[in-house]
């Protein structure tokens, strides 16, 4: 290994919390050198702005930081120092005019996170901070494999924001927690978040794969919405599965209401219309207007169906999707092991942000917010350190 080299600030992980929390720095007047173990920056930001870069949400703030349950009262003063008002003016600032879409969240007009990320690079850039791509961090007192060969430095402050464990081919593949424990730090096991479902279809619904599920309203427990989901070989997805996910995993039954709009004594009503010779498909499709993907879903859940039943169809559920397809993870660094500043107690001088943090949140906006959220406070923290 070549001789140690001395720097002032290091941050290790080169997504929206680590780059956030070197801008802070830098901009304290800390010379910063950033460390990924990929050849380029910010991969898993990028994978998820190819479907539209989901920034922001524009609920209310008392609203949002409820999104984070028991971690609500952890991240409310990071969220009030840096959360969505100022995230927004700071997007402004690198030249990425938001918009407000129909579901309270909020995009770049772009839809794309490269624009965004590229004029923030520039911007790191000349103010001096330098990106070491490739160079993957081994553990010790911050060893790293690099392509030139093993590298030492020894920071004066460190941030660790090395994401998670979802989309481990992107970066986030949780490999820090095995080092952390390891002088005595305690963090909580991942799990998958913000994930699909297995589901044992039976062969007649094959035809519907890919097929989203509109109109319905689903429950799990105590936690109802109306949202689309999708149809999957291997189960169901989509927006208000990942938004149910969190219970669903913990074990709660999903029931649809497939017609919130209707009560049961309707749905009854206009099903005794129909002729009782018509098979039981005629009769939900001229009844009820169920066709396509929504009468194959009832046929395969209930084979009477009723007023009181399509109104609470109960769709059995398998194990949850991988955590290496998640989009997000539970679990990590636990609370307690961090100080207000998010430094870490028995590391004085490592700082900790992002998903390396045990909160979780669902999508549509929570999760970048609180990845920068907790960046920008750790920065603001670790900055200070001597």
């Amino acid at each position: 290994m070549a001789h140690p080299e001395d720097c002032d600030a290091l941050v290790i992980g080169a997504g929206p919390a680590g780059l956030m929390a070197a801008e802070i720095m830098a901009s304290a007047g800390r010379q910063v050198i950033i460390c990924d173990a990929k050849p380029s920056p910010a991969r898993k930001f990028l994978m998820a702005g190819k479907s539209g870069l989901n920034l922001l949400n524009a609920a209310p703030l008392p609203d949002q930081i409820a999104t984070y349950a028991e971690a609500s009262d952890w991240l409310a003063p990071m969220l009030g120092d840096f959360g969505p008002a100022q995230i927004h003016s700071w997007a402004e600032g690198l030249g990425q005019s938001l918009f407000t879409g129909s579901s309270g969240r909020i995009f770049p007009h772009s839809m794309k996170a490269s624009p965004l990320l590229r004029a923030w690079l520039a911007r790191l850039q000349d103010m001096g901070v330098s990106l070491r791509r490739g160079w993957r961090w081994t553990g010790g007192a911050f060893h790293f494999a690099t392509p030139d060969g093993l590298r030492q430095l020894t920071p004066q402050v460190t941030v660790l924001a090395m994401g998670g464990a979802s989309w481990p081919r992107l970066g986030s593949d949780g490999g820090w927690r095995a080092t952390l424990m390891s002088r005595g730090i305690a963090c909580t096991s991942f799990q998958p978040a913000n994930m699909g479902f297995a589901v044992a279809w039976s062969d007649h619904m094959r035809a519907h794969f890919g097929q989203p599920i509109k109109g319905a309203r689903l429950s799990a427990g105590p936690h109802s919405l109306r949202a689309e989901f999708v149809l999957s070989e291997r189960g169901i997805e989509g927006g208000g599965i990942y938004a149910l996910s969190r219970p669903l995993r913990d074990g709660a039954k999903l029931t649809l209401d497939m017609f919130p709009d209707l009560d049961a004594a309707t749905l009854n009503a206009r099903l005794a219309r129909r002729p009782t010779k018509e098979s039981r498909a005629n009769r939900l499709r001229k009844a009820l207007g169920l066709t396509g993907a929504r009468l194959a879903l009832v046929n395969e859940l209930e084979r009477h169906p009723d007023g009181a039943t399509l109104k609470a169809l109960l769709l059995p559920l398998g194990q949850p999707h991988p955590i290496a397809e998640a989009i997000s993870t539970a679990g990590g660094i636990a609370r307690a092991e961090l100080d207000p500043g998010l430094m870490l107690h028995k590391w004085p001088g490592t700082f900790a942000a992002g998903e390396m943090l045990d909160w979780e949140a669902p999508t549509g906006g929570y999760l970048l917010t609180a990845c920068l959220a907790t960046g920008h406070w750790a920065g603001r923290h670790a900055a200070l350190y001597r």
